[in-house]
């Protein structure tokens, strides 16, 4: 579970003191599907970085299970990515020399995994997005959609707790869109994770179950009453 209290990140632009996020409370109970979204500057990356233990905050707890992330030494941050925390971006990040396999593989080398269990689990992660028959594929082989089912098998392959999307769908067109938005929403149920996702897309937007509006800084949440 996510606990954040009065979160604020303030940065300094010249003379002017910019901020990001101006006293945000939120609470995300394990299991749960919420989406982001505000205008651009308003503050939702900012937040899924606070969420995944990529930036601290100027003041307030980001708390996840117990520990205060803005407290944890960069060692034991890291840590707790490499193991807790899955990340799934825009731009795909994949390494453009690598297979799909060896680019799944890059996500288990810092938890000590054994070179035979990277494959195999690599090989599983991406059969399970649909990419059985492509594991030798490099990058420049395969269409965006593709690159981004192997960046989101690459981020769940150490099996995290949570997964943080920032705009997964957004160099995608609509039926792409759709599709990774289709194997994003069936991994959250099998596997029972705690998915949390900024998009500008309101399609994406009005299916979600909890929706974080910021704005300024300041932090609307929207939930929906279970059908």
């Amino acid at each position: 579970m996510y606990e954040l209290r009065g979160v604020t990140k303030r940065y300094t632009r010249g003379k002017e003191t910019v901020h990001a996020l101006d006293g945000v409370d939120l609470t995300i109970a394990d299991g749960d599907r919420l989406v982001i979204q505000g205008p651009t500057g308003g503050g939702k990356s900012t937040l899924l970085q606070m969420l995944g233990g990529l930036d601290r905050p100027t003041s307030g707890e980001v708390v996840l299970d117990g520990t205060d992330l803005a407290r944890l030494s960069e060692t034991r941050l890291t840590t707790v990515r490499s193991e807790n925390i899955g990340f799934v971006f825009q731009s795909f990040n994949l390494i453009p020399t690598l297979t799909a396999q060896e680019n799944v593989e890059t996500a288990l080398v810092p938890l000590g995994v054994k070179v035979r269990e990277r494959r195999e689990r690599a090989a599983e992660a991406l059969r399970s997005v649909g990419l059985g028959e492509r594991l030798g594929h490099l990058p420049s082989e395969m269409s965006g959609g593709q690159q981004q089912r192997v960046a989101i098998a690459r981020a769940l392959v150490k099996q995290p707790k949570v997964l943080l999307a920032d705009e997964p769908t957004g160099n995608l067109d609509e039926g792409m869109r759709d599709e990774i938005m289709d194997v994003l929403d069936t991994l959250w149920k099998e596997r029972g994770l705690t998915f949390i996702m900024v998009t500008h897309d309101s399609a994406i937007a009005r299916k979600a179950p909890r929706l974080a509006t910021i704005r300024k800084g300041r932090l609307t949440l929207t939930e929906k009453a279970a059908p």
